[in-house]
């Protein structure tokens, strides 16, 4: 069976600035895969790139074994995959309610139940009915933050790509979103890929990594391994020193 996500030799350039420089990963189905690095490390761009968001210059990207081919996605890329920004704000039009941004992405792909749908994905979330017509303004960052996980998973994705989806909230909320996300992974046996700077929340949440630098991958490593402090690179111990409340076993 071909992994959920093969990335070979990914190259991604920006006004001839090298972003991303020959970076090969490997996600199996149902895994949850963390990136991490310092800001401009490449490790955003990489996400970027995979949704087609990013301009992708050399390499190879397949997706359960299907090759993506230029940087324009299909309706039917985007039924598989789903990505999650870090700025629950900014990311939701703030003049459309709740029931609006969950109906635009059913409405795009044809999906009929509408109703059951945005019912069943509100709940999922934690919020319930009562949010439907409330405004993006009306919610706090954390409630935001599960609405666009709720509209990310209203398609029924296979992959859910995460792009620091808890740094923009308090520390009290990052948790709870944090669980939420694992408890939705498990359910629906989904595969995660996601990115972020803080080590601890990479050991929680992800089964391996890798670390990025420059553009480059300088380590792969197991979460145990990162836990253990088993690691080869000084850029990764510098990154655990560095990384707010991570703990070294």
């Amino acid at each position: 069976m071909s992994a959920a996500l093969e990335i070979d030799d990914l190259t991604v350039v920006y006004d001839h600035f090298h972003a991303l420089k020959n970076v090969s990963i490997t996600v199996e189905r149902g895994e949850s895969f963390g990136l991490v690095g310092e800001s401009g490390s490449g490790k955003s761009t990489l996400l970027r790139a995979v949704a087609g968001l990013a301009p992708v210059s050399g390499g190879a990207i397949n997706i359960d074994g299907e090759p993506l081919k230029g940087s324009k996605r299909s309706k039917v890329f985007y039924r598989r995959v789903q990505m999650v920004f870090q700025d629950p704000y900014g990311s939701l039009h703030p003049r459309q309610t709740i029931d609006r941004l969950l109906l635009e992405p059913l409405a795009i792909h044809g999906i009929a139940d509408g109703e059951k749908r945005i019912a069943r994905a509100l709940d999922e979330v934690g919020l319930g009915n009562g949010f439907r017509f409330r405004y993006p303004h009306q919610l706090s960052g954390g409630q935001r933050q599960r609405v666009a996980i709720a509209r990310a998973l209203i398609v029924e994705p296979s992959i859910l790509l995460l792009d620091e989806p808890t740094s923009a909230l308090d520390a009290s909320v990052q948790a709870e979103v944090l669980n939420l996300l694992e408890e939705i992974r498990r359910d629906r046996r989904l595969t995660f890929v996601m990115v972020s700077h803080d080590l601890g929340v990479v050991t929680h949440m992800c089964e391996r990594l890798a670390v990025m630098r420059n553009g480059f991958v300088v380590e792969r490593l197991s979460s145990q391994e990162l836990a253990k402090g088993a690691v080869h690179e000084d850029y990764t111990r510098n990154l655990m020193i560095a990384s707010k409340g991570f703990v070294k076993a």
